[in-house]
């Protein structure tokens, strides 16, 4: 039984690595860098990722780096998830301050890893012994720091913002990759409270160059007979993106406040979204917020909206809805989020927690 099971640990971690290789082995792929589009911030994710206008804190910099302008001092912003039975980790810090009244910069870093994969590649050796020393560990990991910078402009009520994004990927000591890329948004806010965003991801396009070791590769490219006998290509392109918002926060009774917001989130390519064209796909994402003495926070929503094709070959359409609780006081902000509630979509989901502290406490 024991020697059946470390078999089966050899092929599924081959099988693992040479996907692993595929993957990042063609030229030009349409889902590059997909871990950056996952998102920050338990409150934003309750409402699924519908905060694209109504973002004004230092998670701006992932949803909008515009909304950094109304942040008043320094802050700081934590979160953690975990997915795949808790096999992944996603975990994600972010800080950023007003450099004067109208202007702000930002920081963040977002970490999505798989650590300590058993490596059984080399478990057998050439006489078809099983030497278990030989097994090793490794980890596959994915970073991206996001440097935002964000102004007001001299029309009251707009503002723009930009990122600048280093990508940093790790696949053991088989390949890793940089990347590079740009951001460019803006948010505009009416006299009458209504607030309107856009954000453009990877406007220049994300470039990702990988670096494969031969010697590592070539334990593995033989793995699994008649497949992945080349070495890939070494190059990716993230195609942009385009995210846009109207949102809007409604005073109830004093004390109590209702904050909605509606995205359409744009691909331009052609995929399983609910609207898809050769030229663009959209999918819609609405999000609300009840508050109470802006203290206490109740937050659902629902998006991801695609078009699912059954067994049957039929397609219906799925989603992935979203609830969340926060509690804020002075400075201290605590949220919580759990995303895809009845696993309504093939989309990841999970228990994220997230904390953000205002430096105005310190006052």
């Amino acid at each position: 039984m024991q020697k059946e099971f470390y078999l089966k640990a050899l092929l599924t971690t081959a099988l693992v690595l040479l996907v692993s290789v595929n993957i990042f082995g063609q030229a030009v792929r349409k889902y590059s860098n997909e871990f950056m589009n996952i998102g920050v911030d338990a409150a934003a994710l309750g409402m699924s990722n519908a905060v694209t206008a109504n973002s004004a804190d230092v998670n701006s910099g992932y949803w909008n780096p515009a909304g950094l302008v109304h942040i008043e001092d320094k802050q700081i912003a934590l979160m953690h998830s975990s997915y795949f039975a808790n096999i992944a980790n996603y975990d994600y810090i972010g800080f950023a301050m007003p450099i004067d009244n109208r202007s702000a910069i930002g920081i963040s870093v977002i970490r999505f890893a798989v650590d300590d994969i058993l490596n059984t590649t080399q478990l057998i050796d050439e006489q078809g012994n099983i030497n278990y020393d030989r097994i090793s560990l490794f980890s596959t990991a994915d970073y991206g720091v996001t440097f935002s910078y964000a102004r007001s402009l001299p029309l009251d009520g707009l503002n723009y913002g930009i990122n600048a994004k280093v990508i940093r990927r790790i696949i053991g000591k088989f390949a890793s990759s940089w990347g590079f890329g740009l951001d460019a948004a803006i948010q505009f806010e009416t006299k009458n409270n209504w607030k309107f965003g856009v954000m453009a991801r990877d406007i220049t396009t994300t470039f990702n160059a990988w670096a494969i070791d031969e010697d590592e590769f070539a334990t593995v490219q033989d793995a699994i007979e008649g497949q992945n006998q080349e070495l890939p290509e070494t190059t990716e392109i993230t195609i942009p993106k385009l995210q846009i918002g109207i949102a809007k926060k409604f005073i109830i009774r004093y004390d109590y406040s209702l904050l909605a917001e509606v995205d359409l989130n744009v691909r331009f390519e052609q995929n399983n979204d609910i609207i898809s064209t050769s030229f663009a796909s959209i999918t819609p994402a609405v999000g609300f917020e009840f508050g109470y003495l802006d203290m206490v926070f109740l937050r659902t929503g629902v998006g991801n909206f695609q078009n699912e094709l059954q067994i049957d070959t039929n397609e219906r359409i799925s989603f992935q809805p979203s609830i969340g609780v926060g509690f804020k006081y002075k400075g201290i902000q605590v949220d919580y989020a759990f995303t895809d509630i009845g696993d309504q979509s093939v989309a990841l989901y999970s228990n994220v927690f997230s904390l953000k502290l205002d430096f105005s406490i310190f006052r």
